[in-house]
């Protein structure tokens, strides 16, 4: 740290610029930028330290403020680099809301699916109104919700390792993207559906979307899915933007059962940890976006 540091040094002397400076003009916004001036913030010198440590988890209001700070604190004129407190206050505000959003996400994972809770009863209900329109339920407790992917005649049993979070993504799914929704579901029932020349097991799509939320959860907390995130909301990210990414996984995954062709739904862990590792090595590039295919896009919260 201490030969970085001198390193640091010699480089602001040679160029007339800090290392923040140089981060921002010669990297285009998004997580490359972001990325680097998080790292740049984290290891910080003693003298700078607590300003810019804790600006990693300033809150939202205050980042204007914090970047003021920054700015004077590395004798920065403002006026002559009008353009760079612009591009450290856009990606201060993707790091903080990127733990926003963890905390926001957390929340609603452990947050206990509750039948007596009228609001968590009225979305399990629009979940099978959006996914069955035309086949009323005949009782809260039914084998009919096998119909739409669960493992028994009561829901509430596998929220259990998601809570909230593994509905909300589901109804999410179905009510903006209701086409591919319905065509997923379709194909999952089917034990030996034709699809592009090939023969695929059936699989349970209600419970595949809570383990794929299980996934895109892992990715959000291990600060895998930063890349993804940071390249595609201009500021900070929301739990829209967690949702869409919900739905491409949950299109992608559906795509890439088809593609491994599982002799049974036995093969599901195998193929959703190949999955998974494939979907990791493209967030390794700091330039991947895992733009989304479905028409959830439609409400403009990627640009690229």
């Amino acid at each position: 740290l201490r030969h970085f540091t001198c390193l640091k040094f010699v480089v602001r002397k040679f160029t007339g610029r800090c290392e923040l400076q140089r981060i921002c003009y010669n990297n285009k916004h998004g997580a490359r930028r972001t990325l680097k001036i998080g790292m740049t913030f984290f290891l910080s010198v003693k003298r700078d330290k607590k300003l810019l440590q804790s600006a990693l988890s300033v809150h939202p209001d205050k980042v204007e403020k914090t970047i003021d700070d920054i700015m004077a604190l590395k004798k920065i004129n403002p006026d002559t680099n009008p353009q760079l407190g612009i591009s450290l206050q856009a990606s201060l505000l993707q790091i903080v809301g990127y733990r926003s959003l963890v905390a926001e996400v957390e929340k609603l994972r452990r947050e206990p699916y509750d039948c007596e809770n009228p609001e968590h009863e009225e979305m399990l209900m629009k979940l099978w109104k959006e996914l069955r329109p035309d086949t009323p339920l005949t009782g809260r407790i039914s084998k009919q919700w096998c119909e739409i992917g669960f493992q028994g005649s009561d829901p509430k049993t596998d929220f259990r390792g998601m809570g909230l979070l593994g509905l909300h993504n589901l109804l999410y799914f179905a009510e903006h993207d209701k086409a591919t929704a319905l065509q997923m579901l379709h194909d999952s029932l089917q034990p030996k559906h034709k699809y592009v020349n090939l023969d695929f097991a059936w699989y349970s799509f209600a419970i595949v979307g809570i383990n794929i939320t299980d996934l895109a959860y892992s990715l959000l907390v291990t600060g895998a899915l930063k890349t993804h995130l940071y390249n595609v909301a201009p500021e900070m990210p929301s739990l829209l933007h967690f949702q869409q990414t919900f739905c491409y996984l949950m299109q992608e995954f559906h795509r890439f059962w088809i593609e491994e062709d599982p002799s049974d739904i036995m093969e599901f862990n195998r193929i959703r940890s190949k999955f998974h590792r494939r979907i990791l090595r493209q967030l390794k590039n700091p330039d991947m976006a895992l733009c989304p295919h479905f028409s959830a896009s439609d409400l403009h919260l990627v640009n690229l």
